[in-house]
């Protein structure tokens, strides 16, 4: 079996509009998650989750998805080998790490590992 996704986000203009759009032909349930000084809106499903936060200036159009891993380390070296680009990996304090990464074609999409034992930064 492949990558699961796992993981979706859509940056938005408006965040309320979205939200609104989403929980209405999603049928999501989206809940502000109260991170400090971050507008990042969740909603969860069965095996999979997402999230609308406001648009960053320098991001670009479209959804984001994440790939779940199992070892986040190794699955950024085969990215890396089989010619796409990846990032370090990201803390998510008490969640788990992500990366940013393309593949061969300059198609962005994220990797995530859980991993609840992620300390917050000091």
């Amino acid at each position: 079996m492949g990558k699961k996704l796992v993981h979706v986000e859509f940056p938005a203009d408006d965040a309320d509009r979205a939200e609104h759009f989403w929980e209405g032909f999603g049928g999501l349930s989206i809940e502000d998650t109260g991170m400090p000084g971050m507008d990042y809106r969740m909603f969860q499903e069965e095996g999979w989750g997402g999230a609308v936060f406001p648009k960053m200036v320098e991001a670009k159009e479209g959804p984001v998805i994440y790939f779940g891993s199992d070892d986040i380390d190794a699955d950024i070296a085969k990215v890396r080998e089989l010619g796409g680009e990846a990032d370090e990996k990201q803390p998510i304090p008490t969640v788990g790490w992500f990366a940013r990464c393309k593949d061969t074609e300059g198609n962005p999409f994220s990797l995530f590992q859980s991993d609840e034992s992620v300390a917050p930064p000091q």
